[in-house]
């Protein structure tokens, strides 16, 4: 069980109520579960009611119950294989809710980003990309898509963007075997973290280059070896990762330096529009 959850429950052990202590021993046994249970639910399954699993939550230090199942829920989330992520979602979801419940947790994930964020990190991971030459970026997974995303508006600001969408890590370290002290590599990854990662943002450390996180804590193993870090919040729905977050705070960040660098982005963008409507990319709405 998370360390800090065990010795909230720990320290606070002596004065439960026997039901609380039901819940405490439900918890440790089967975190898993209880991550995706609504307190109405917990209860019934130990024979409490929903306001003794709503006290308990509070009498061991959280703001209330959904408090506690985060706080379950990002203990689990790095363990959970997608089989696994999809038995829990099918065994607690109505299929009825289940879209309210998908736009709910986003809505919730970027208000949680948004609080969570470090302004000034933001600032600075800015201040240091405005003059590399050259940006790499690796997502591997699903943050393949935040990566690609990333990459494609990028490409408008910067001269050379480099999207590391290989398989392997010999493939890898050979996209990046020219990266130096003028460039920077933006590496994406959630849980479950990407080996491919962390050894990507290593090498390029080591050749001088600026290193750059985006991943859901400090503690994380990308956070670990990169030279700023990005921190957004990420959920599980089923087996699919909720990237809602993330992908907030990466608008946010091409914004911000397509602003650094306007002059030259304005002139791109000229440039683009000329072109497509010499050649008719885009069809003209009525």
């Amino acid at each position: 069980m998370n360390t800090q959850l065990s010795e909230r429950i720990k320290e606070n052990s002596k004065a439960f109520s026997k039901g609380q202590r039901l819940i405490a021993k439900y918890i440790d046994g089967y975190p898993d579960k209880v991550a995706f249970m609504t307190a109405a639910r917990l209860g019934v399954t130990v024979g409490v009611s929903e306001s003794t699993v709503v006290r308990f939550a509070t009498e061991i230090g959280y703001s209330g119950y959904p408090a506690l199942q985060k706080a379950m829920q990002e203990m689990i989330k790095n363990k959970l294989n997608s089989v696994q992520r999809l038995e829990m979602t099918s065994n607690n979801i109505i299929p009825e809710k289940l879209l309210d419940a998908a736009l709910d947790q986003d809505i919730n994930t970027i208000k949680r980003t948004k609080e969570s964020v470090d302004h000034e990190e933001f600032r600075a991971v800015v201040n240091a990309l405005v003059p590399v030459k050259k940006v790499y970026i690796l997502g591997a997974g699903s943050s393949l898509a935040l990566a690609t995303f990333l990459s494609h508006y990028l490409t408008l600001i910067f001269d050379t963007v480099h999207l590391l969408d290989v398989t392997g890590e010999a493939q890898i370290f050979q996209e990046m075997v020219k990266i130096g002290k003028d460039d920077a590599i933006i590496s994406i990854s959630f849980p479950r973290y990407s080996k491919r990662a962390v050894k990507a943002l290593k090498y390029a450390g080591d050749k001088g280059a600026v290193t750059i996180a985006i991943t859901d804590t400090l503690v994380s193993p990308i956070a670990q070896c990169a030279s700023y870090s990005l921190l957004a919040r990420s959920d599980m729905v089923s087996f699919v990762d909720s990237l809602s977050g993330p992908l907030s705070l990466i608008n946010a960040l091409i914004v911000a330096i397509a602003i650094e660098k306007k002059d030259e982005v304005v002139q791109t963008l000229k440039s683009i529009e000329d072109i497509w409507d010499e050649y008719g990319v885009y069809e003209k709405a009525d």
